[in-house]
């Protein structure tokens, strides 16, 4: 038997009646009698009592009944599960930020936003530097990741530029450059101040893009940083500075962690250097949940003041 000929029996069932039955499926009533008889042929009972009025059930045609009914209706509901889930609607995300991705005033806004649009996402967070999150993108423990700089671009991966913000340099709050004025405001610091300072910087194997970005934009310029400290975490790195442990350059979205114990100064015109927020995802499973999310943060950040740079994924 299939489910075709269970919803005909069903349809029966219900009518007490062939041709009524027939009227109801769209069909013409021989076929459906021939479909009821194949069915009994099949079980080896018959189903019905035929008379004149029309048929009525049998103990087994009873029984046959009640569990059609739950399987069709679970089989129903199966369907519209997996329709959701296909549509995106449904489903559960393994998602990672670095920590200074989760500082970014969009990360919060853009979970917010995906909890109220799409109650029926279930959404696991965790952290991880941006070497982890990326290999785990890349090997599928992850769906999606939000990072800074990408540290590495394996192939097969996609990653959309959501957001820009410029670097910040974070001094001990006692600082001879935090204390700099000019005008009565804060002056902005050259890297060239950053000659003979201790810098520290988050490790390199964890987020290689943004401090190498740094170190470049040191070189060119004949800078040449004393670095003191590798740190795993951004706010291992923000621990230290609070610590006067030495001087670090670190995303805007970053203002405001231990106030009280570090300054956060602007770098000058010649020395800017912009800190994107990316979100890296594998080009052949945005689909579903995965596409809902990735649709979503992209739509989010073009209504942003900066909009986002679509990435492609690299050829195979």
């Amino acid at each position: 038997m299939d489910l075709r000929q269970l919803r005909y029996f069903l349809a029966v069932a219900q009518t007490g009646h062939m041709t009524r039955a027939a009227e109801a499926l769209g069909m013409a009533q021989p076929p459906l009698s021939q479909q009821i008889k194949g069915l009994e042929t099949q079980i080896g009972l018959p189903l019905f009592k035929r008379h004149a009025k029309g048929v009525t059930l049998t103990e087994a045609g009873r029984t046959l009944q009640a569990d059609a009914t739950r399987l069709l209706h679970d089989f129903d509901a199966l369907q519209s599960r997996m329709q959701l889930l296909a549509e995106g609607k449904t489903g559960r995300l393994d998602i990672a930020f670095t920590s200074s991705a989760a500082a970014h005033e969009f990360t919060p806004y853009a979970l917010r936003e995906c909890r109220a649009r799409h109650p029926g996402l279930a959404l696991d967070i965790g952290e991880a530097n941006a070497a982890e999150i990326t290999e785990a993108v890349a090997q599928g423990r992850l769906h999606c990741g939000l990072l800074r700089v990408p540290v590495d671009r394996p192939p097969g991966l996609v990653f959309d530029t959501l957001q820009h913000e410029p670097a910040m340099v974070a001094l001990p709050i006692d600082h001879p450059l935090a204390l700099r004025q000019r005008r009565g405001q804060p002056t902005p610091v050259r890297l060239a101040d950053l000659q003979d300072e201790p810098l520290i910087l988050v490790r390199r194997t964890g987020a290689p893009g943004l401090y190498a970005n740094l170190l470049a934009l040191c070189a060119a310029q004949g800078v040449q940083p004393r670095v003191v400290a590798e740190v795993p975490r951004m706010l291992t790195n923000l621990n230290l500075v609070a610590a006067g442990t030495g001087v670090s350059v670190v995303p805007s979205s970053m203002l405001g962690v231990h106030r009280h114990a570090i300054a956060y100064r602007p770098l000058d015109v010649g020395s800017q250097l912009d800190v994107p927020l990316t979100l890296v995802y594998r080009a052949e499973d945005n689909v579903g949940a995965t596409a809902t999310f990735t649709r979503l943060l992209n739509t989010l950040a073009s209504h942003s003041p900066t909009p986002p740079t679509k990435g492609t994924p690299p050829p195979h």
